[in-house]
């Protein structure tokens, strides 16, 4: 919250989501988490040899670039977007994603005029094939129908040759907090909506509701939240990973709809969502409020890794305390994935397979 032609189809999906994993290399290095001493909203990328990873500085935007993603703290470095004063997208720049879709690059992110309630997700586009050259520009905002309401967490996917862009909205636009929903839209291209939108979930489970917090901040009324959508497929089976709760509370934690691989996603009856949390707090490895991930292949492309961010007290709220984390994901013979345990700081975690040494 503060701080988705057979071949052509084939490439697209390899590079939004990942997939099913093949024979898994031998490895012995190993890294710790975090990744980096603060980072909420992760988001990496993986192209011809590298990953790509972007985080928000309020008002600006850093892409970072690495052929190891658990080096991240050496990682080369720019600020690939300056917000322009006096807009409506001048500040609070929110979980910004980076894609690599139909030959340009593009970041989407949600922004605001200062104001929470005004935020809504923007795109940026760059058509050099190497990220850290070239220039990013604002190429739209994103409206989305009907209403054009309040959307954070915009995130991009390509099912069966179509675009769709899947995020976190308010059902109506009201001078108040309302609940955030998962909603979904087609799109005619890379930033712009061409269909209604289509609610997927809302937070019904006493699992997605937790907001009251006595031991750290609260709001003074109830603010149920389902956000930060993220698409995975596997086989015959595709998925819709978000978090849910407030971030504030360490019961921040994801849950996941699933559809058949040959269904329509834009419809609701498609998607069965869990029954409980798929990945959420460890007190045991005093890990809290794991939530708003993204998917990354290892550098061989063997392997799945969820990367998220968490706290280390629960406490600790949602600030800039939380850091991003990584772990591979398995998968069940009928193509769900397994997140496990979140994983203890002293853990020693094998790096992706491929990782140059």
């Amino acid at each position: 919250m503060r701080s988705k032609n057979i071949i052509f189809s084939l490439i697209i999906t390899s590079l939004f989501a990942a997939g099913c994993t093949a024979e898994k290399a031998d490895s012995k290095q190993t890294f710790t988490n975090p990744l980096l001493e603060s980072g909420p909203d992760p988001w990496a990328f993986f192209k011809d040899g590298y990953y790509y990873y972007i985080k928000s500085q309020n008002k600006s935007l850093l892409l970072m670039k690495t052929a190891d993603i658990t080096e991240l703290s050496s990682a080369e470095r720019k600020v690939i977007w300056d917000a322009p004063e006096d807009t409506p997208h001048s500040k609070n720049l929110w979980a910004p994603e980076l894609h690599f879709i139909r030959g340009a690059w593009y970041v989407y992110y949600a922004a605001d005029d200062g104001n929470h309630h005004n935020h809504r997700m923007f795109v940026l586009e760059n058509k050099n094939p190497d990220p850290f050259k070239g220039k990013f520009k604002l190429k739209a905002r994103i409206k989305t129908l009907p209403g054009d309401n309040w959307a954070i967490d915009g995130s991009i996917f390509e099912h069966k040759g179509e675009l769709y862009f899947i995020w976190s909205g308010w059902k109506e636009d009201k001078a108040h907090v309302e609940t955030q929903r998962i909603y979904i839209a087609e799109m005619s291209n890379p930033w712009t909506v061409s269909s209604n939108r289509v609610q997927l979930s809302e937070p019904e489970y006493e699992w997605e509701r937790n907001w009251d917090y006595d031991k750290g901040w609260s709001p003074d009324a109830p603010i149920y939240v389902n956000e930060g959508p993220q698409f995975i497929s596997c086989g015959k089976k595709m998925h819709i990973v978000y978090s849910c709760s407030g971030c504030w509370t360490p019961n921040y934690a994801l849950g996941m709809l699933s559809a058949d691989i040959t269904s329509d996603p834009m419809n609701p009856k498609s998607w069965e969502k869990s029954k409980e949390p798929v990945f959420q707090q460890s007190p045991e490895s005093k890990v809290y409020a794991t939530g708003h991930n993204g998917f990354i292949k290892s550098p061989d492309g063997t392997e799945d890794w969820i990367i998220y961010h968490a706290n280390d007290n629960p406490d600790d709220g949602c600030g800039n305390t939380r850091s991003p984390r990584l772990q591979r994901i398995e998968w069940t013979e009928d193509d769900m994935p397994v997140f496990g345990t979140a994983l203890p700081k002293s853990a020693k975690i094998e790096k992706p397979s491929g990782t140059p040494e």
